[in-house]
């Protein structure tokens, strides 16, 4: 059985830390926009192109009916379409339309804005080194 350090829980802290931080960034963003947080990360993920509704929330980590809601509210901004499934037609998929699209493009833009913002004094070795890190353990999620 592995012992944790206090080096351990600090590097742990510090991880929880950033990510709330950067949820902060990211609800601080989206609401100019018109978004909430959740809106924002569903356009944002749906740039990698369309995806169905069960996918939709497992990336996000929500309920289906929750999702359903969401989905719902956006369409009726424009903002995401619902696409037959070609394999299953009891299915759907859901894209961004246009309008959509150009405000996913925002919302990530404004949170990129940013965090080079927060990191903009880190030295050039010391990016190296978090980027290395932060792939290292993104790797293994």
């Amino acid at each position: 059985m592995a012992t944790t350090t206090a080096q351990d829980e600090e590097l742990a802290s510090a991880l929880v830390q950033t990510m709330h931080r950067l949820q902060d960034l990211h609800a601080e963003s989206s609401r100019p926009l018109g978004l909430t947080p959740q809106q924002a990360h569903l356009l944002c993920v749906l740039l990698g192109g369309p995806l169905g509704m069960t996918e939709l929330s497992r990336v996000l980590s929500i309920e289906r009916s929750s999702l359903t809601s969401m989905v719902d509210r956006l369409e009726r901004r424009d903002l995401v379409a619902r696409t037959a499934n070609p394999t299953d037609r009891r299915a759907c998929h859901i894209e961004l339309t246009t309008d959509g699209k150009s405000l996913a493009h925002d919302v990530h833009n404004a949170v990129v804005a940013r965090i080079e913002t927060l990191t903009a004094d880190l030295s050039a070795s010391t990016r190296k080194t978090l980027m290395t890190a932060l792939q290292s353990i993104l790797a293994q999620a």
